[in-house]
Protein backbone atom coordinates (compact mmCIF):
# COMPACT_ATOMS: atom_id res chain seq x y z
CA UNK A 1 0.00 0.00 0.00
CA UNK A 2 1.27 3.64 -0.73
CA UNK A 3 1.78 5.73 2.16
CA UNK A 4 -1.18 8.35 3.19
CA UNK A 5 -4.81 7.71 3.09
CA UNK A 6 -6.60 4.28 2.49
CA UNK A 7 -7.93 4.03 -0.97
CA UNK A 8 -11.85 5.62 -0.64
CA UNK A 9 -12.64 2.41 -2.56
CA UNK A 10 -11.05 0.35 0.09
CA UNK A 11 -12.14 2.19 3.17
CA UNK A 12 -15.66 2.83 2.09
CA UNK A 13 -15.89 -1.20 1.61
CA UNK A 14 -14.58 -1.10 5.39
CA UNK A 15 -16.91 1.07 6.81
CA UNK A 16 -19.66 0.06 5.37
CA UNK A 17 -19.18 -2.97 7.59
CA UNK A 18 -19.54 -1.87 10.99
CA UNK A 19 -23.19 -1.99 12.19
CA UNK A 20 -23.76 0.88 14.75
CA UNK A 21 -26.59 -0.53 16.62
CA UNK A 22 -26.73 2.63 19.25
CA UNK A 23 -29.15 5.10 18.58
CA UNK A 24 -27.13 7.75 20.53
CA UNK A 25 -24.79 7.69 17.50
CA UNK A 26 -26.03 10.27 15.59
CA UNK A 27 -22.87 10.24 12.89
CA UNK A 28 -20.65 7.33 12.87
CA UNK A 29 -17.88 6.51 10.11
CA UNK A 30 -18.12 7.36 7.06
CA UNK A 31 -16.13 8.77 3.94
CA UNK A 32 -15.42 12.34 4.46
CA UNK A 33 -16.55 12.95 8.04
CA UNK A 34 -13.03 13.63 10.36
CA UNK A 35 -15.64 12.96 13.72
CA UNK A 36 -18.40 10.87 15.79
CA UNK A 37 -21.72 12.82 17.08
CA UNK A 38 -22.93 11.59 20.31
CA UNK A 39 -26.35 11.99 21.47
CA UNK A 40 -25.94 13.37 25.34
CA UNK A 41 -29.34 14.59 25.94
CA UNK A 42 -29.95 18.47 25.64
CA UNK A 43 -26.01 18.20 24.18
CA UNK A 44 -23.85 16.29 22.09
CA UNK A 45 -20.29 14.96 22.60
CA UNK A 46 -18.33 14.61 19.19
CA UNK A 47 -15.24 12.84 19.21
CA UNK A 48 -12.46 13.13 17.15
CA UNK A 49 -9.24 10.54 17.14
CA UNK A 50 -5.99 11.61 14.84
CA UNK A 51 -2.20 10.52 14.89
CA UNK A 52 0.91 12.59 13.54
CA UNK A 53 3.01 10.49 12.25
CA UNK A 54 5.92 11.98 10.79
CA UNK A 55 8.83 13.69 12.09
CA UNK A 56 8.35 17.21 13.06
CA UNK A 57 10.16 19.35 16.10
CA UNK A 58 6.49 20.67 17.08
CA UNK A 59 4.80 17.04 17.07
CA UNK A 60 3.02 17.64 20.36
CA UNK A 61 1.48 20.90 19.53
CA UNK A 62 0.47 19.98 16.32
CA UNK A 63 -1.70 16.88 17.12
CA UNK A 64 -3.72 18.57 19.64
CA UNK A 65 -4.33 21.82 16.35
CA UNK A 66 -5.33 19.22 13.82
CA UNK A 67 -7.89 16.93 16.41
CA UNK A 68 -8.85 20.45 17.32
CA UNK A 69 -9.48 21.54 14.01
CA UNK A 70 -12.23 18.55 13.37
CA UNK A 71 -13.80 18.75 16.54
CA UNK A 72 -14.57 22.79 15.29
CA UNK A 73 -15.43 21.90 11.94
CA UNK A 74 -18.39 20.22 13.64
CA UNK A 75 -19.70 23.48 15.46
CA UNK A 76 -18.74 22.19 18.38
CA UNK A 77 -15.93 23.36 20.86
CA UNK A 78 -12.66 21.33 21.69
CA UNK A 79 -12.89 20.70 25.38
CA UNK A 80 -11.11 17.54 26.36
CA UNK A 81 -7.54 16.17 25.04
CA UNK A 82 -5.95 12.89 25.28
CA UNK A 83 -2.87 11.29 23.70
CA UNK A 84 -1.18 8.56 23.12
CA UNK A 85 2.44 9.22 23.09
CA UNK A 86 5.14 6.15 21.35
CA UNK A 87 8.79 7.20 21.42
CA UNK A 88 11.59 5.85 19.94
CA UNK A 89 14.76 4.23 22.34
CA UNK A 90 16.78 7.53 21.28
CA UNK A 91 14.67 10.02 22.46
CA UNK A 92 16.52 11.34 25.33
CA UNK A 93 14.16 12.98 28.55
CA UNK A 94 14.81 16.49 27.62
CA UNK A 95 12.93 15.86 24.17
CA UNK A 96 10.42 14.12 26.20
CA UNK A 97 10.18 17.58 28.32
CA UNK A 98 10.33 19.12 25.10
CA UNK A 99 7.08 17.18 23.46
CA UNK A 100 4.97 17.47 26.87
CA UNK A 101 5.37 21.02 27.23
CA UNK A 102 4.11 21.25 23.53
CA UNK A 103 1.04 19.62 24.70
CA UNK A 104 0.04 21.94 27.39
CA UNK A 105 0.92 24.41 26.10
CA UNK A 106 -1.32 23.57 22.90
CA UNK A 107 -3.83 22.77 25.02
CA UNK A 108 -3.69 25.87 27.51
CA UNK A 109 -4.22 28.14 24.41
CA UNK A 110 -7.35 26.64 23.09
CA UNK A 111 -8.62 26.56 26.55
CA UNK A 112 -8.91 22.60 25.88
CA UNK A 113 -8.21 20.47 28.93
CA UNK A 114 -5.76 17.74 28.82
CA UNK A 115 -7.22 14.65 30.66
CA UNK A 116 -4.92 11.61 29.83
CA UNK A 117 -3.54 9.30 27.68
CA UNK A 118 -0.63 6.61 27.55
CA UNK A 119 3.28 7.27 27.27
CA UNK A 120 5.50 4.30 25.76
CA UNK A 121 8.95 3.75 24.25
CA UNK A 122 9.09 1.02 22.25
CA UNK A 123 11.27 -0.69 19.25
CA UNK A 124 11.66 0.13 15.26
CA UNK A 125 10.32 3.55 15.53
CA UNK A 126 12.29 6.41 14.04
CA UNK A 127 10.75 9.34 15.08
CA UNK A 128 7.93 9.87 17.75
CA UNK A 129 4.26 8.74 16.73
CA UNK A 130 1.84 10.87 19.02
CA UNK A 131 -2.31 9.63 18.42
CA UNK A 132 -4.19 12.48 20.01
CA UNK A 133 -7.88 11.97 20.55
CA UNK A 134 -10.46 14.84 21.09
CA UNK A 135 -13.77 15.38 22.63
CA UNK A 136 -15.85 18.57 22.58
CA UNK A 137 -19.87 19.53 22.80
CA UNK A 138 -22.13 21.92 21.86
CA UNK A 139 -25.92 21.80 21.94
CA UNK A 140 -28.41 19.73 20.32
CA UNK A 141 -29.28 20.19 16.64
CA UNK A 142 -26.29 22.73 16.03
CA UNK A 143 -23.74 20.28 14.56
CA UNK A 144 -22.45 20.89 11.40
CA UNK A 145 -21.25 17.68 9.27
CA UNK A 146 -18.85 17.37 5.94
CA UNK A 147 -22.38 15.81 4.14
CA UNK A 148 -24.62 18.41 5.39
CA UNK A 149 -23.40 20.43 1.97
CA UNK A 150 -26.66 21.65 -0.28
CA UNK A 151 -27.30 22.79 -3.57
CA UNK A 152 -26.36 26.66 -4.27
CA UNK A 153 -24.34 26.93 -1.10
CA UNK A 154 -21.46 28.92 -1.08
CA UNK A 155 -17.81 27.76 -0.78
CA UNK A 156 -15.54 29.43 1.58
CA UNK A 157 -11.81 29.12 1.62
CA UNK A 158 -9.82 30.75 5.27
CA UNK A 159 -6.48 31.59 5.25
CA UNK A 160 -4.80 30.53 2.38
CA UNK A 161 -4.04 26.93 0.76
CA UNK A 162 -0.96 24.89 1.31
CA UNK A 163 -0.46 26.59 4.87
CA UNK A 164 1.19 23.11 6.25
CA UNK A 165 2.51 21.51 3.41
CA UNK A 166 4.97 24.56 2.83
CA UNK A 167 5.85 25.09 6.41
CA UNK A 168 6.41 21.36 6.99
CA UNK A 169 8.74 22.11 3.75
CA UNK A 170 10.12 24.57 4.96
CA UNK A 171 11.14 23.23 8.29
CA UNK A 172 12.32 19.53 7.75
CA UNK A 173 14.16 20.71 4.20
CA UNK A 174 15.60 23.71 4.70
CA UNK A 175 18.93 23.19 4.16
CA UNK A 176 17.53 21.48 0.46
CA UNK A 177 15.93 24.19 0.00
CA UNK A 178 18.73 26.58 0.49
CA UNK A 179 21.29 24.64 -1.95
CA UNK A 180 18.29 25.25 -4.68
CA UNK A 181 18.48 28.86 -4.10
CA UNK A 182 15.24 29.52 -2.29
CA UNK A 183 15.89 32.88 -0.41
CA UNK A 184 16.86 32.23 3.75
CA UNK A 185 14.04 35.13 4.41
CA UNK A 186 11.41 33.56 1.87
CA UNK A 187 12.20 29.68 3.89
CA UNK A 188 12.06 31.94 7.18
CA UNK A 189 8.00 33.47 6.50
CA UNK A 190 7.31 29.56 4.85
CA UNK A 191 8.49 27.91 8.41
CA UNK A 192 6.05 30.73 10.47
CA UNK A 193 3.10 30.08 8.21
CA UNK A 194 2.56 27.13 10.86
CA UNK A 195 1.84 29.68 13.34
CA UNK A 196 0.90 32.79 11.23
CA UNK A 197 -1.57 33.01 9.91
CA UNK A 198 -1.56 28.97 11.05
CA UNK A 199 -3.28 25.79 10.51
CA UNK A 200 -5.93 26.20 13.38
CA UNK A 201 -9.25 27.04 12.17
CA UNK A 202 -10.54 26.77 15.54
CA UNK A 203 -11.94 30.22 15.98
CA UNK A 204 -12.64 30.80 12.60
CA UNK A 205 -15.04 27.39 12.44
CA UNK A 206 -16.78 28.67 15.85
CA UNK A 207 -17.11 32.19 14.33
CA UNK A 208 -18.83 30.64 11.14
CA UNK A 209 -21.20 28.79 12.93
CA UNK A 210 -22.10 31.69 15.05
CA UNK A 211 -22.83 34.42 12.45
CA UNK A 212 -24.25 32.42 9.55
CA UNK A 213 -25.95 29.19 8.47
CA UNK A 214 -23.45 27.10 7.87
CA UNK A 215 -24.55 23.26 6.62
CA UNK A 216 -20.74 21.44 6.26
CA UNK A 217 -17.22 22.62 7.21
CA UNK A 218 -14.35 20.57 6.69
CA UNK A 219 -10.42 20.91 7.70
CA UNK A 220 -8.35 20.58 4.73
CA UNK A 221 -4.98 20.03 6.93
CA UNK A 222 -3.45 16.73 6.17
CA UNK A 223 -5.20 16.09 2.79
CA UNK A 224 -5.23 19.95 0.90
CA UNK A 225 -7.74 21.67 -1.10
CA UNK A 226 -8.53 19.23 -3.28
CA UNK A 227 -8.79 16.10 -1.07
CA UNK A 228 -11.34 18.33 1.55
CA UNK A 229 -13.12 19.31 -1.24
CA UNK A 230 -13.47 15.74 -2.69
CA UNK A 231 -14.34 14.91 0.42
CA UNK A 232 -17.12 17.45 0.69
CA UNK A 233 -18.49 16.17 -2.72
CA UNK A 234 -18.43 12.69 -1.97
CA UNK A 235 -20.05 12.82 2.12
CA UNK A 236 -22.49 15.12 0.29
CA UNK A 237 -23.50 13.36 -3.38
CA UNK A 238 -23.02 16.59 -4.85
CA UNK A 239 -20.91 18.64 -7.64
CA UNK A 240 -18.46 21.84 -6.36
CA UNK A 241 -17.97 24.68 -9.20
CA UNK A 242 -14.72 25.94 -8.25
CA UNK A 243 -12.45 28.58 -10.19
CA UNK A 244 -8.79 28.43 -9.99
CA UNK A 245 -8.75 31.85 -10.18
CA UNK A 246 -10.63 32.43 -6.62
CA UNK A 247 -8.39 29.82 -4.95
CA UNK A 248 -6.55 31.54 -1.75
CA UNK A 249 -2.67 31.93 -2.40
CA UNK A 250 -0.41 33.72 -0.13
CA UNK A 251 2.28 35.82 -1.80
CA UNK A 252 6.13 35.66 -0.87
CA UNK A 253 6.10 39.01 0.82
CA UNK A 254 2.71 39.39 2.33
CA UNK A 255 -0.87 37.92 3.01
CA UNK A 256 -2.23 38.75 -0.12
CA UNK A 257 -5.04 36.70 -1.38
CA UNK A 258 -8.04 36.53 -3.38
CA UNK A 259 -11.75 36.07 -2.60
CA UNK A 260 -12.55 32.41 -2.86
CA UNK A 261 -16.62 32.00 -3.15
CA UNK A 262 -17.87 30.13 -5.18
CA UNK A 263 -20.85 27.10 -5.43
CA UNK A 264 -21.86 23.69 -5.02
CA UNK A 265 -23.94 22.42 -7.47
CA UNK A 266 -25.77 19.23 -7.92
Amino acid sequence: MKIGKLPASLLERLLAQIDIKDPRVLLGPRVGEDAAIIDYGDRVLVAKSDPVTFATEHIGWYAVQVNANDVACTGAIPRWFVATVLLPTSFTEEEIETLFAQLRKACADLKVTLIGGHTEVTRDLAHPIVVGCMLGETEKGKTVTTGGAQDGDSILVTKGIALEGTALLARDAAPTLKEAGVREETIARAQELLFSPGISVVKEALLAVSSCQVHSMHDPTEGGLATGLWEVAQAAGVGLAVEEGSIPILLDRGQVWKTSIREIRK
